[in-house]
């Protein structure tokens, strides 16, 4: 999963915790044995709660008037990421699994970032 500036919000502290997701997901997809794949998507699961926090923050202070949808959109994904974690700890890496990481890891991400995360990158620094 390559980072690409198509990807950037012109918002440092977003953009480095975004390159920060984009490493991580990778090394997970590279992840050769059970063990180190738990600790990166145990890694992810985390991060992503910090992230989302971090973003939700950026919200409240800026006064975004998008800031709820958006933390519904967060709230669902850390909801998704879960049920991905708990069908990996029942299946282990499996092909559907590497599968379901492309779809709701990589795709959703990326559409995130690219749709939701640039809107609020031009209100922020719009203000």
């Amino acid at each position: 999963m390559l980072w690409s500036k198509s990807l950037e919000t012109g918002i440092a502290k977003i953009d480095e915790q975004h390159k920060e997701l984009f490493k991580r997901v990778d090394a997970l997809m590279d992840a050769g044995n059970k063990e180190r794949f738990k600790e990166t998507i145990d890694f992810l699961g985390e991060y992503i709660i910090v992230h989302f926090n971090d973003e939700q923050k950026m919200h409240a202070d800026s006064k975004y008037p998008k800031a709820a949808i958006h933390k519904k959109y967060h709230d669902g994904y850390v909801g998704e990421f879960r049920k991905l974690r708990e069908q990996f700890l029942k299946e282990g890496h499996t092909l559907a699994m590497s599968q379901a990481i492309n779809k709701n890891v990589i795709g959703w991400l990326k559409d995130h970032i690219l749709i939701h995360d640039k809107e609020f990158a031009v209100f922020y620094k719009g203000k």
